[in-house]
This record gives C-alpha cells, sequence and structure tokens, in this order.
C-alpha cells in the first residue's frame, strides 16, 4: 500500500531531525538561561512554521520537489539559527556574516521558491488578514521591500547594534527575525513579482547589490576592527569578502533571471 504525502512528510521530518541532532547538541539550545530560552523560542516558531505547512499539505497537496525542498530548507534554517555556526557567531565576525548571508541570500530564497503559502494559508485561514495579506500588498513594490530590508541590514550592521546582538540572546533573535522575514518579503517581490513589475524589481536587485556590495567592502578595506578590539581585523576583513564576493552570487543570478523573462516578454510583444 503507497504512502500517503503526509506519511513521507513525516518521515522525511522525523530523518532530518535525526540528522541534525548531532549538530543541535551543541548549540543555544544547551547554554545559559537566556540563551536557552530564546533557542528554545526560535525552535518553536520553526517548528509551529513547520507544522502548519504539514497540516495545509494534507488539504492542498504541493509538487514533491518543492514538498522536499521546504523540509531541506527548514533542516538548514534549524541548523543555521541553533547549530554550532551561531555559537562561532558569538566570538567571529566571519561565522557571524556567514550566518547572516545564509539567511538574506539562501534560506529565504529557497523558502519563497518551494511556495508554502497555500500550505499556510489552507492551514490556518485566519492568519491570512493578519499577516500573509499585508505581506502580500507589500511585494507588490518590490523597490519598497528592497529599502526595508536595507533599513534592517544596515541597523544590526552598525557597530553598536550588532554589539547588543552579540551580547544579548533576546536581540540576537530578532536580528534573526528581521533578516528573515525582510529578506522574505524582498524576495518573494523578487521572485514572484508580476511580470510587468520587472524593471522594478531589476532596480530593486540592483540596488540591493550595490550597498550591499559597499558594506562588505567597508568591512573588508577598514584598517582598525569595528566591532571591538576582541575581535581582530583579519577576522572582519573575512566577513567583509563572504558579503562582498559569495554574498553577491544570489543577487546576480536572480537579476540574471528576470532579465531574461522580461526579455522573453518582449519579444512575445514585438512578435
Amino acid at each position: 500500500m503507497p504512502l500517503s504525502r503526509a506519511t513521507i512528510t513525516l518521515l522525511v521530518g522525523i530523518t532530518l531531525l535525526a540528522m541534525a541532532g548531532p549538530a543541535l547538541a551543541h548549540s543555544p539550545l544547551t547554554g545559559d538561561t537566556q540563551e536557552r530560552l530564546a533557542a528554545w523560542l526560535t525552535a518553536a516558531l520553526l517548528g509551529v512554521f513547520w507544522l502548519l505547512y504539514v497540516v495545509g499539505m494534507r488539504r492542498i497537496p504541493p509538487e514533491r520537489w518543492r514538498n522536499v525542498l521546504f523540509h531541506a530548507v527548514a533542516l538548514l534554517s534549524a541548523l543555521t539559527l541553533l547549530g554550532p555556526l551561531d555559537d562561532w557567531a558569538k566570538t567571529g565576525t566571519a561565522p557571524h556574516m556567514a550566518q547572516h548571508m545564509l539567511l538574506m541570500v539562501v534560506i529565504a530564497p529557497l523558502w519563497v521558491l518551494s511556495r508554502p503559502l497555500p500550505q499556510l494559508i489552507a492551514a490556518a485561514p485566519g492568519l491570512y488578514h493578519i499577516l500573509w495579506g499585508p505581506l502580500l500588498r507589500m511585494v507588490r513594490y518590490p523597490l519598497a521591500c528592497a529599502w526595508v530590508h536595507a533599513v534592517a541590514i544596515w541597523f544590526w550592521h552598525t557597530p553598536r547594534f550588532y554589539m547588543i546582538a552579540v551580547d544579548d540572546p533576546w536581540w540576537h533573535a530578532l536580528e534573526h527575525a528581521s533578516f528573515l522575514l525582510t529578506a522574505g518579503v524582498f524576495w518573494w517581490a523578487v521572485l514572484r513579482g508580476a511580470p510587468r513589475h520587472a524593471p522594478w524589481i531589476l532596480l530593486a536587485l540592483l540596488f540591493t547589490l550595490m550597498h550591499t556590495g559597499f558594506l562588505g567592502a567597508v568591512l573588508a578595506f577598514a584598517r582598525a576592527p569595528l566591532y571591538g578590539e576582541a575581535r581582530s581585523l583579519v577576522d572582519q576583513q573575512l566577513a567583509g569578502l563572504i558579503m562582498w564576493v559569495p554574498g553577491a552570487i544570489p543577487y546576480l543570478l536572480a537579476t540574471a533571471w528576470v532579465a531574461y523573462l522580461w526579455y522573453r516578454r518582449l519579444v512575445r510583444r514585438m512578435a
């Protein structure tokens, strides 16, 4: 007898959690009291998000590859937010930046590509008017989404608020939430935007590529540590390079894809 889609999803989730277990053993989940509370709240929110998706997929079955992608990104999110990388980010600027880049240019766009919104709405229709509706109205304006995302990036990378997030686990959790939320809205506007908005989408991508590259260059070419003398200059320069070079790749790929779709649309209109 073939397994149902929900059963397969449950088995996938159990397998992913088992794989993540060794990595999560040395994580904020085992830190001091405040760190542990913030980490368990993060884990609970991830769990609720996953549970809503599982419930919703029983009502609106997703495509198989999108289903697999969703669960793979859920695992990556757990490892990024609750794994050893989060602990390394306390003392290293480079791992801190790697964590930020994973949230903003890997996890957020991959979750958008998995298209979980129909399942989430099916699981909790009441949340549509409270949460999903306003976000969907916002993604009609790609450049505005890019500006909101830019404010979050620059706010948390100023020395004062960067160190506040490093020293306080609750501020650190808020930082991660703001990155994921604003990046998710930005990538939704980019990857799911209407074809007629292609010029604005390209402008939003160019703007984001430029200001993140500039921030990466500031960190890479600074002559002194910007985030406290305890952090080495070399570590900060590596963090700048992570944002400047590999961090730019997803934006460049998205730009090429949107430009290609726009070109095809123009050709069809001219034919």
